[in-house]
């Protein structure tokens, strides 16, 4: 096993994975106590069970640059396979501004060949590579040095067993010829706007019964606060302003320090300073909000006329067509999707791409009265009428 610190062996083994068909790609991170991920270690394999596995450390070499890692990420001959990728691209979306392309999602692909939603790490490694994984590193503080040797090789297991598992679902997916549909799910991924964060929109992640615009304009403004604090900052949303504490002050809407000082649950950091400062500024600027710019909640899922002996149907052909597919039915389509589609709701994404191939088209006959199901023993099969 090889450390790397340097950015001479960083490009090395970079350069050798450009030859190669694919390599294995997993980073260890910390986010509890900051706004963006703190990149603490990357590891990398090479194809073959004895293939070359190194684990770059970024902590351990501060003035290493990963400019040959991006470059890796730019060429287009050998293939990135990561799993669960999400949080691992951000990190280098943020720090370096690129995505590694072609890349290969394992959790996306499972979930494709009909490993279920969202399937770990750990149950492909054991259906797949038939390994058990040690998993007594998994809430290890990443950014402490020395790593211990169990740590290293925790880390390591994350992209030594990744092999197998890629080649045996990239060779399902060639025979499935599901390429699309992965395809689809991996450009989500790989766009910027999964990444990027506007303060103004922050408002809409939080949980709120309450219509009235008065209160939702409170709350934007008190969101794009955080927000925007929390990003300069680089601390969690939550050590600004967690959200009952958000939506507790749009409610009691204080106009200075001794009315901000009876909130029950601000916390101590709030109550002064340039926090202070920005939630009476935000309370403010929602109460001066010209009635017309208040938020208006989107209220269109709850006023949908929705014809429910239909809704049934649509759910009994999504479970068909699943269980016919091997493909989770949450995947495809969630309950409220066929609540919309039996409401007469078409822009959804389950009447898109290979969800439309999959499930969408079928519906949509059942909508219109062109198809029926029909079932024999425990099989539900589609009549054309």
């Amino acid at each position: 096993m090889q450390t790397i610190t340097t950015t001479t062996d960083l490009a090395d083994f970079c350069e050798a994975a450009k030859r190669e068909p694919y390599v294995t790609i997993d980073t260890e991170f910390l986010r509890e106590r900051t706004y963006w991920s703190k990149l603490c270690l990357i590891q990398m394999a090479l194809p073959g069970k004895t293939g070359r596995a190194v684990l770059v450390d970024p902590i351990e070499g501060p003035e290493m640059s990963l400019e040959p890692l991006y470059d890796l990420f730019r060429h287009q001959a050998t293939v990135k396979v990561f799993h669960a990728a999400r949080q691992d691209l951000e990190i280098f979306f943020v720090e370096g501004n690129s995505f590694p392309e072609p890349l290969f999602d394992t959790q996306v692909a499972a979930m494709v060949c009909g490993y279920g939603e969202q399937v770990g790490y750990e149950t492909l490694v054991k259906k797949i590579a038939k390994e058990n994984l040690d998993k007594t590193s998994r809430f290890t503080d990443w950014s402490r040095r020395p790593l211990s040797e169990a740590q290293s090789d925790y880390a390591l297991a994350d992209v030594t067993h990744l092999r197998v598992v890629y080649e045996s679902l990239a060779a399902q997916i060639a025979k499935s010829g599901r390429q699309k549909w992965v395809e689809e799910e991996l450009s989500i991924l790989t766009d910027p706007a999964t990444y990027t964060t506007h303060p103004e929109e922050a408002w809409q992640r939080v949980k709120t019964r309450t219509t009235s615009g008065r209160f939702l304009a409170v709350v934007k403004e008190l969101a794009r606060f955080r927000e925007d604090y929390a990003q300069r900052n680089n601390v969690p949303r939550s050590r600004v302003l967690k959200d009952d504490a958000l939506l507790e002050l749009a409610s009691t809407r204080p106009t200075n320090a001794e009315e901000l000082g009876r909130s029950r649950l601000l916390m101590r950091e709030g109550r002064r300073g340039d926090i202070a400062d920005g939630i009476l500024a935000a309370v403010k600027a929602g109460l001066e909000t010209r009635p017309e710019d208040c938020p208006k909640p989107d209220l269109s899922r709850d006023q949908l006329q929705v014809n429910p002996a239909l809704a049934d149907l649509l759910r009994v052909l999504l479970k068909a067509k699943s269980e016919s597919l091997g493909v989770a039915a949450r995947l495809i389509a969630s309950a409220a999707d066929l609540d919309a589609i039996a409401a007469g709701v078409r822009d959804l994404p389950t009447l898109h791409g290979w969800r439309l191939e999959a499930f969408g088209n079928d519906a949509l006959r059942l909508c219109r009265g062109e198809i029926a199901l029909s079932a024999k023993g425990n099989e539900v099969r589609v009549v054309t009428l």
